[in-house]
């Protein structure tokens, strides 16, 4: 395949060195230039494939460029690069002399994205799936520069998905290689958006989707007091939305799906703080004060989510729910098939909560085992895997018998998990955490623009372990790694599933209310 050649114009050209190293690694040949009326000589001597445009520059403008090019040769896709967010500018990206615009600052994964669009067009349009994602893909970028609230993030991430399971079994690996640099770029500015906006969600009259801490109030409680029909709640240890689609089929055989209340999980997306969260009612600051003897922190000895039966015991009599219920954790086979076969003595319980760790037992795995490294090579294998179990496990026989003997249905998680690429490096002491996603301790050095620091953990409803502890949470799919021993750390994490830190994939999570068919 001949090579694709991209003339660069930009009066900083200096400054992109990076991003043009990147290109040629890629097998891009780049020429630039510096200022529009050279541009446009070298535009007319050369056979360039695309052309990346500032709109600023001293002399002759982009514009004026824009249009000098245009002339030459009209068919040659222009990305005009633009330091402005105004609205005439998005107007003229989507108008028929820009082929696209991008924002400064730009990074590598955008520059790649805008190529694959425009030059691979009319190769990714061959199929239909293909087609109506080339579709949407403008529009999809579109939001994604003007999203900016709690709801706007769900509604993309699960478009974002959706397309995901409609390209996953077409042929041209290309177009699945665009929607991963789109997700890729979702989550960069999702995590823009978290830092701006997670700490806001903890004042009490803040504008704030549901969380982890007030799912089974504002959800689940509704559903037990209006007493038409017992509710099986289960959780469903580290789903993600996609793995969810990806059975929902299975669980609609026997139930009709009432609402969809996607939430997000709090920070750490971990087990101890978000599951904790979800049956105590209670951020883990509020645990640790008002139920020293069940929580424990990070660094302290023993099992972390011991005592859910009780913060959900305690829950319940808080809210002055006086009911008759269970609590049930399935963490093998074996445990699983005995509550199936007992299920049929909890007809007379109000409320039947079933936590089941599968899913989360499966991404430790295939950090640690290489049979499942080659099962779940990616996320498609990923979700196959979890379908594959989910047809076949006990969990299915318990929904079943539920929907039988009349249970509501309520389905949800704690967190979900991001595969993760990208080492950060990080320097903490003896007492700092050990998780990949998250750290907190004391005298954290780390990558600044790697991760969302908190300095003060009491705004955002976490404890402290000493009075100078802070958290970083890793954003996009990087993984916190240690200095020491770096070179074999990175490459047994690079490419595993991991949560605790800040990702669509980790923090918008499912939320399922069912009647029984």
């Amino acid at each position: 395949m001949d090579q694709i050649k991209i003339l660069w114009v930009d009066d900083e050209i200096d400054l992109l060195k990076p991003h043009i190293l990147f290109l040629e690694k890629k097998n891009y040949h780049v020429t630039t230039c510096n200022n529009g009326r050279d541009a446009v000589d070298v535009f007319e001597e050369g056979d360039f494939d695309i052309v990346f445009l500032d709109e600023n520059m001293p002399g002759m403008s982009g514009l004026e460029t824009l249009s000098e090019i245009k002339e030459k040769k009209s068919s040659t896709p222009v990305i005009m690069i633009t330091k402005s967010e105004e609205e005439y500018i998005m107007e003229e990206a989507i108008g028929s002399k820009i082929a696209d615009y991008l924002i400064k600052p730009v990074n590598p994964n955008q520059i790649l994205l805008s190529l694959k669009k425009n030059l691979d067009h009319s190769r990714l349009i061959s199929e239909k799936t293909t087609l109506d994602y080339q579709k949407e893909f403008r529009k999809i970028a579109m939001e994604l520069s003007m999203v900016n609230s709690y709801e706007d993030w769900i509604e993309l991430y699960k478009k974002l998905v959706f397309w995901e399971l409609e390209l996953e079994n077409i042929e041209d690996q290309s177009m699945v290689e665009i929607l991963e640099s789109q997700k890729v770029e979702a989550n960069s500015q999702f995590g823009k958006f978290i830092e701006r906006n997670y700490e806001d969600w903890f004042e009490p009259k803040a504008d704030k989707p549901v969380l982890s801490h007030t799912l089974f109030r504002e959800v689940v409680v509704p559903e037990i007091t209006k007493k038409e029909k017992p509710v099986l709640f289960v959780v469903i240890d580290n789903l993600r939305y996609d793995q969810w689609k990806a059975f929902e089929s299975v669980v609609t055989n026997h139930y009709k799906l009432e609402k969809e209340v996607p939430y997000y999980a709090i920070l750490p997306t971990a087990t101890q703080y978000a599951r904790n969260a979800i049956f105590s009612g209670l951020t883990p600051l509020e645990m640790e004060k008002k139920f020293p003897q069940y929580w424990k922190n990070d660094v302290e000895e023993g099992g972390k989510n011991l005592y859910e039966a009780e913060f959900l015991a305690a829950h319940l009599k808080r809210l002055g729910l006086n009911i008759k219920q269970d609590y049930f954790k399935i963490t093998n086979l074996a445990s699983g098939k005995k509550l199936a076969e007992n299920f049929k003595t909890l007809k007379n319980n109000d409320l039947v909560t079933v936590v089941y760790n599968f899913v989360d037992m499966l991404s430790h795995a295939k950090t640690e085992m290489d049979v499942v490294k080659e099962l779940a090579s990616d996320d498609k294998a990923y979700r196959s895997l979890t379908l594959s179990w989910f047809k076949n496990s006990p969990l299915l026989d318990i929904i079943q018998q539920g929907q039988k003997m009349g249970f509501k249905l309520i389905l949800t998680t704690d967190h979900g998990t991001i595969n993760v690429k990208n080492p950060s490096k990080v320097i903490g002491d003896k007492n700092t955490s050990l998780n990949l996603r998250y750290k907190t301790g004391r005298s954290l050095t780390y990558e600044d623009k790697d991760v969302y620091a908190v300095k003060d953990p009491k705004k955002i409803g976490l404890p402290t372990i000493n009075m100078s502890s802070s958290y970083i949470f890793a954003k996009n799919d990087f993984f916190l790694a240690y200095v020491n021993n770096y070179n074999h750390y990175v490459s047994y994490y690079r490419n595993s599933y991991q949560h605790g830190g800040i990702s669509l994939e980790e923090m918008i999570i499912p939320l399922l209310v069912f009647n029984p068919k």
